[in-house]
């Protein structure tokens, strides 16, 4: 990594990093596995969003990105996922504002006349040495993005679903070891466990599963967004695997989530993190 990144808006911008996240591998053959859904995917603009939307394009799917204030990011996205031979829709707006949320289920609906996958990604993170050093500003703005967002898109979203379709919820491996540094965003991304799990059984009778992703440390513009160049230079390097995971490594767990290959699967996390073992 290029350790001059730093970044000071968060969550950050794609665009403007130096070492770019890789979003899709070339090799990646799609097998029409998402053929004919549609999916709006919160922050999808870039990172692990970004690398979720291109690969449901390329499996067959639409896609609806919402994202914050990242235009260029943003376009970028609809340009790879117009590349990939299928349609896009660009939703701008604050997620921590439920008029807004239930506008973008609608435009989607507007856009595409259906909605069969749901993924809840945006999130933010302010990194902090004590706990008295977390501001209410910043308190506030953590789990109203990272879980309250949740809540606000999957309520707006439940009446287009129907049997066969999905939720997918990005949480983090913080929420199983926590993080000395990152103690309210490790909160929301615990919550975010607890979301899926209650919520998988709620639907499951209904024949909607509900699953979640724990990326562990990869490198995506909320990385530079969030720490000092100290912490960059070793960013990802204390996990078995020794380096930071990619973007374009933590797509195919959604597509995988997305599908029917994982048909018999609800309320339940898959750990993408460089071989941390973690329970639950």
């Amino acid at each position: 990594m290029n350790t001059t990144e730093k970044q000071s808006h968060q969550p950050g911008k794609q665009h403007l990093m130096d070492s770019k996240p890789t979003t899709i591998r070339g090799n990646y053959k799609g097998s029409e596995k998402l053929k004919g859904k549609v999916a709006l995917i919160t922050g999808g603009d870039s990172g692990i969003g970004k690398s979720a939307a291109v690969h449901f394009a390329r499996e067959g799917a639409d896609v609806a990105i919402v994202y914050l204030d990242e235009d260029t990011d943003a376009k970028d996205t609809e340009l790879a996922i117009n590349g990939e031979g299928r349609d896009c829709i660009l939703i701008k707006g604050d997620v921590r504002n439920i008029k807004f949320c239930k506008e973008a289920v609608q435009k989607t609906i507007e856009k595409f006349g259906k909605l069969n996958i749901v993924v809840n990604n945006a999130a933010i993170q302010f990194s902090e040495e004590n706990l008295e050093d977390i501001s209410m500003e910043h308190l506030h703005t953590t789990f109203e993005t990272n879980i309250y967002s949740f809540f606000y898109i999957t309520q707006a979203a439940i009446e287009y679903l129907d049997k066969g379709d999905v939720i997918i919820n990005t949480t983090s491996v913080t929420a199983y070891r926590g993080s000395e540094h990152l103690i309210d965003y490790s909160s929301t991304k615990g919550a975010i466990v607890s979301f899926t799990r209650s919520l998988s059984a709620l639907l499951a009778k209904k024949d909607i599963r509900v699953n979640a992703v724990a990326p562990g440390p990869i490198w995506t513009p909320l990385i530079p967004a969030t720490f000092d160049e100290a912490h960059l230079k070793g960013f990802g390097k204390d996990v078995p695997m020794g380096r930071p995971g990619q973007p374009s490594e933590v797509g195919p767990a959604y597509v995988y989530l997305a599908s029917e290959d994982s048909s018999y699967m609800t309320g339940q996390v898959l750990h993408i993190n460089g071989g941390e073992i973690i329970g639950g």
